[in-house]
């Protein structure tokens, strides 16, 4: 389990193909002293497990479905990710709860400055069928990034970045366009299973549990 809370950002060195698979090479400088081979890391908010180590890189390797499905299909070598090692068990919990597991990607809009301000407004696109799970003032993974949504626009979504985001993050490397991993909140999913099998009379609705503070 991860909390999004970006610990470094790493490099693209190399991306081998090794027939059916991909091998993903990451240059990084203080991460790779606590990883072990076998070991899980998000890597944009994809969990990988790591193969190879060594004292500034390491590798992990990216299945067919893993690259269909997330913004992995816009690395290059240099391409900056942003890497997090899973919680520790009696770690202090900040972000929201992150698995790693990616629902799909969004469209990056634009990421603006904001009038008499040092933030910024970041905007992307996110595909119909996540846009039920996300609400304003929720938490949302973009990119592994714990987020909280500031407005919602039909499939628009925008979400205020300040200054030590901006630095420690990828986000500056995206062009309009370009795809970013989306992870939204599994409680709503878990929500949402639960009231699929709840009978047909039934009122509850996800967006009345929500705006009952569940």
């Amino acid at each position: 389990m991860f909390t999004g809370i970006i610990e470094e950002v790493g490099h693209v060195t190399a991306i081998v193909d090794k027939g059916g698979t991909r091998r993903l090479i990451v240059s990084a400088t203080e991460i790779v002293k606590q990883l072990k081979r076998g070991d899980s890391i998000a890597v944009s908010g994809v969990c990988l497990t790591a193969v190879e180590i060594t004292p500034q890189s390491f590798s992990a390797d990216l299945a067919e479905e893993t690259w269909n499905r997330t913004s992995f299909s816009r690395i290059s070598p240099v391409t900056p990710v942003n890497l997090e090692l899973p919680t520790r068990a009696d770690g202090r919990f900040d972000g929201h709860i992150v698995q790693g597991h990616v629902d799909g990607t969004g469209t990056f809009v634009s990421l603006d400055r904001i009038q008499q301000s040092d933030d910024y407004w970041l905007r992307i696109e996110i595909p119909p069928e996540l846009a039920r799970y996300v609400i304003s003032k929720g938490s949302l993974s973009i990119e592994g990034i714990s987020l909280t949504i500031a407005r919602i626009d039909g499939t628009q979504v925008t979400a205020a970045i300040i200054p030590h985001t901006l630095e420690m993050t990828n986000l500056k490397s995206f062009k309009p366009g370009d795809p970013m991993n989306l992870e939204v909140d599994m409680i709503a999913k878990y929500v949402e299973r639960m009231l699929h099998g709840s009978s047909a009379s039934s009122s509850i609705t996800l967006e009345r549990l929500v705006s009952q503070g569940f």
